[in-house]
């Protein structure tokens, strides 16, 4: 199996078990080829229970006004096997992971469902080396700009829209002022959407396009 020092640097954890993080990585194609060999699928099953608990608090503990309904679509985009793939190639997951000859002259290490299955297993990998809490940081670390993007994306809660629809009937249109804090690295920025120069609401995010949802949903919530 290739060093695994770099993808560990990238995650932020240094594995104590050696064999959890082998058996995560470790495709059923390369068992069948090797009797005796562990391989990830069982791992996916935890994995994927770790990463939809450790968004679900997020989401709900971030976005006190969602209602179920929008929490559920939000947490099922963040977790698809669309974004686990995309996750599993940030970390170059891919390379790192050990596959049968056949799978891999296939182009497996690029395929996305065994990039998905792999990062769910990965999860699942870090929980049993350290436990619940320190799965829960990194899995946030790697999600949470995922997580809130899909959080202010017009496919889940568009109040911006909702807001311009609202206020068009009586042909007015709100105006958002948009203000950045923080080093690049932790900007936080609070919009305040004004209707006839008159404050109605106000948000933060750590997106313009985040603050600006927040503030038409505040508007919406006082106002509407």
């Amino acid at each position: 199996m290739r060093d695994t020092e770099p993808l560990e640097e990238a995650l932020g954890h240094t594995f104590s078990d050696r064999e959890l993080l082998a058996e995560a990585l470790t495709h059923s194609s390369y068992a069948a080829e090797h009797p005796g060999v562990g391989h990830n699928e069982r791992f996916e099953f935890l994995g994927d229970a770790v990463l939809g608990l450790a968004v679900t608090e997020f989401l709900f503990a971030t976005y006190p006004g969602y209602p179920e309904g929008e929490l559920a679509k939000i947490r099922a985009a963040s977790v698809s096997g669309e974004e686990l793939a995309a996750v599993a190639r940030s970390l170059d997951l891919g390379a790192y992971l050990r596959m049968g000859k056949g799978e891999e002259a296939s182009g497996g290490r690029e395929k996305a469902s065994i990039l998905a299955d792999a990062m769910e297993a990965l999860i699942a990998a870090i929980h049993l080396d350290a436990g619940y809490p320190k799965a829960r940081q990194i899995v946030l670390r790697l999600w949470e700009d995922r997580v809130r993007a899909k959080a202010a994306s017009p496919g889940a809660r568009d109040y911006k829209t909702r807001l311009q629809e609202l206020l068009a009937a009586d042909q007015r249109r709100p105006e958002y002022v948009v203000e950045g804090r923080g080093p690049d690295h932790a900007r936080v920025f609070t919009a305040v959407v004004l209707v006839d120069g008159e404050e109605w609401g106000r948000g933060e995010g750590r997106s313009k396009k985040e603050a600006e949802q927040e503030a038409a949903r505040h508007a919406l919530e006082t106002r509407g």
